[in-house]
């Protein structure tokens, strides 16, 4: 068995798991999304795309309010 192959396996399944619980991979599903749909469109950035994700989610009333 090749264990550096291994582990640098492990740590590629770590990262992309822990890309996913925390978030991070969404903006590039949506990146992905977006130039599939229409490869021409203008995609938002990073900044764009986090700040209309967290206005979106503050003003849905099932995920509660923010007191801070």
């Amino acid at each position: 068995m090749n264990r550096p192959a291994s582990v640098r396996g492990s740590v590629a399944r770590f990262r992309r798991f822990w890309r996913e619980l925390s978030g991070e991979a969404v903006y590039d599903r949506y990146v992905e999304h977006a130039r599939k749909h229409d490869p021409c469109a203008e995609v938002l950035s990073r900044r764009e795309f986090e700040r209309q994700r967290t206005d979106a989610r503050e003003a849905d009333p099932r995920e509660g309010f923010r007191c801070c």
